[in-house]
């Protein structure tokens, strides 16, 4: 994999889920519930599964790729036989001070990767079950579905877990594996709050009119909202510009741009959108999706309110890692339209259009 050289590594993966993607819109004239169909989804899940995972796994150390270079840093210093520092994140500390006993750097961050990758198989396999392809490949094509694979690692191991903890049946597994994500990347911490309050009150309109009113809200008073999440540490913008100096974060899939970010409110209300379609328009009820659906509002009204600090991207993913889902579930759960391969590929299409701009064209990654 590293005979590609680091500074063409991102743009190649995005052009090989161009051609994924157009592989997919053409299959789009067969039957969604069809054999040939599904086998042929099934097949190309799993190797798009086992490419990305070495891909992604076996990258190289580069700059490039954002905190990896960080992350190698404190890894080194456990294989030089620095003692464990727990300060935060204690899972995942005792993930890189136990590898960091047995192997080198390179099968930690391959590690990660299937960290990172299984849960949201898994996950996807237990949501939509023969039709797993359209909820993984829907993951896979998102905005930020490469940053957090190879930048924000604790994060995106974080989200992933969390996706799978909602995915099983019981309350207590359920709890117990979002919990344990917290351990992972405190930030978890908001959507674990987003999921209890689902459990005491889920309706969805309430929830909506939240979202809603966050914009005007962050619009006249979002600079007292940063202010005051990062007093109470939130929102870590002084360790986010601490890269700064040193790292080029590039990774983030985002320039350093202070203000009201509406192109990222643009691509949030996609799934907003979404949501109010299936609930209000289609009168889709599925408790599951109403309540993946509350935890994608409520926490993306939170980052609404942040959405001046620097890297609020970062906050922002405590959302969209549920994007794809959101807008995929009922489609793939239930029928809405005659055609509905059709509408599902052309969705496809549409949300991949915008990974693919920002990423290739506007940020040049």
């Amino acid at each position: 994999m590293n005979l590609i050289p680091a500074e063409y590594y991102t743009n190649f993966y995005y052009q090989f889920l161009l051609l994924m993607t157009l592989f997919v819109l053409a299959q789009g004239g067969t039957k969604l519930e069809s054999s040939q169909n599904l086998s042929t989804k099934n097949v190309l899940g799993f190797i798009i599964f086992v490419i990305l995972l070495f891909y992604i796994g076996l990258r190289p150390l580069n700059y490039r790729f954002g905190d990896m270079v960080i992350y190698n840093r404190q890894f080194q210093t456990y294989v030089s036989g620095a003692p464990l520092k727990i300060e935060k994140d204690l899972l995942f500390e005792y993930f890189k001070f136990g590898i960091a006993q047995v192997a080198n750097s390179s099968v930690f961050f391959f590690l990660c990767t299937i960290l990172y990758l299984v849960p949201l198989y898994l996950a996807c396999k237990k949501f939509f079950k023969d039709y797993w392809f359209y909820g993984f490949f829907m993951l896979v094509i998102s905005f930020s579905f490469w940053t957090y694979g190879t930048n924000g690692l604790r994060n995106g191991i974080a989200t992933s877990l969390f996706l799978y903890g909602l995915s099983k049946d019981k309350k207590f597994v359920i709890l117990t594996i979002l919990f344990a994500s917290t351990f992972v990347h405190k930030s978890m911490l908001l959507p674990l709050f987003a999921y209890i309050a689902t459990l005491v009150y889920n309706n969805s309109k309430a929830y909506f009119y939240l979202w809603l009113a966050c914009i005007p809200i962050s619009l006249a008073l979002g600079g007292f909202f940063t202010n005051f999440f990062m007093t109470i540490g939130i929102v870590e913008e002084k360790v986010v510009e601490g890269y700064l100096g040193e790292f080029n974060q590039a990774a983030e899939g985002v320039e350093l741009n202070v203000g009201f970010r509406w192109d990222f409110l643009v691509y949030s209300a996609s799934g907003v959108f979404a949501g109010w379609y299936y609930v209000f328009k289609q009168k889709y009820q599925d408790k599951l999706y109403l309540q993946l659906l509350n935890v994608f509002l409520f926490c993306n009204a939170f980052w609404i309110l942040v959405i001046r600090a620097n890297y609020s991207n970062r906050l922002a993913y405590l959302s969209w890692f549920m994007l794809g889902i959101i807008i995929i579930y009922p489609l793939i759960k239930n029928k809405f339209f005659e055609n509905q391969h059709q509408v599902i590929v052309r969705i496809i299409l549409a949300y991949f259009a915008f990974t693919y701009i920002m990423n290739v064209f506007v940020y040049k990654l």
